[in-house]
């Protein structure tokens, strides 16, 4: 079975139409991950609320495949609304589950978990430019 067949409805509608591509003008936090040599690269750029250190915005950049797409998207609609300190606790299971399980995605498509793992990664980076830019007091 090819991995086109494994997509379900929400993975594809996600590839095909995604929500949250871009970049933000004068975000609060920047992360890229990943490596052009295996395929996948993820840029965020987020904008926080400086009172209520909620996530007001987030967006992503990605060169990958459909699912590492589909995972990034996702990951941006997910962590809308949350807190900087709810943000340290975000795990790529979130993603898999809101994107037709995680037990789908072991069984189905191990080898595609990855992507939801690139997405955990570019949000941790976030997190760390955020503190980063504060300490710093740019932004």
């Amino acid at each position: 079975m090819s991995d086109h067949q494994l997509y379900n409805e929400k993975i594809m509608d996600r590839f095909i139409n995604p929500q949250n591509v871009g970049d933000i003008e004068n975000p609060d936090a920047i992360a890229e991950v990943g490596a052009a040599a295996c395929g996948d690269v993820l840029r965020i750029t987020l904008k926080i609320d400086p009172d209520t250190h909620k996530v007001l915005d987030a967006k992503a950049k990605i060169f990958g495949c459909g699912t590492a797409i589909s995972a990034a998207d996702m990951a941006m609609s997910l962590i809308k609304g949350r807190t900087v300190e709810e943000l340290e606790n975000f795990s790529n299971d979130e993603v898999l589950d809101a994107l037709g399980g995680a037990e789908n995605w072991k069984a189905n498509m191990p080898h595609k978990i990855h992507c939801s793992v690139l997405a955990e990664s570019a949000i941790e980076e976030a997190l760390k430019d955020y503190k980063l830019r504060k300490r710093k007091g740019i932004n």
